[in-house]
């Protein structure tokens, strides 16, 4: 017999190529170059529409996508374009995100046994 292929069905498959394409289109406006005030203008129109979309449509944005934006002024947080990194251990290593534009800071844990929930094999259905 010969081997068949499963496709998976991804519901709203059209609506996330394009909010994939908005974060690509945001990402490179960023690292092309224009003056800096000109692409975080117009990153922070994609990321909006992005955002907009995925909830107009009630869909969950990827863990790691949300890692990378600002809630605050809707910019991408490119290291050393967008954002400084830091890495405290104060209370317990982490890693520390803050935005150049608003100062947002995000804090992410670092230890090496945190696996985030989408990656878990436990949770995902099968």
């Amino acid at each position: 017999m010969a081997a068949t292929t499963k496709q998976l069905n991804v519901p709203n498959k059209e609506i996330s190529h394009r909010i994939n394409f908005m974060y690509q289109a945001a990402h490179t406006a960023l690292t092309c170059g224009k003056s800096q005030e000109e692409a975080n203008q117009l990153c922070r129109i994609y990321v909006r529409s992005l955002r907009k979309i995925a909830k107009k449509l009630v869909l969950r944005l990827d863990p790691n996508i949300k890692r990378t934006l600002c809630k605050k002024c809707d910019l991408l947080l490119i290291p050393g374009i967008t954002s400084t990194i830091r890495h405290s251990s104060k209370r317990e290593k982490h890693v520390i995100l803050k935005c150049k534009d608003c100062a947002t800071t995000k804090r992410f844990l670092s230890r090496s046994t945190y696996v985030l929930f989408t990656e878990n094999p436990k949770v995902v259905v099968s």
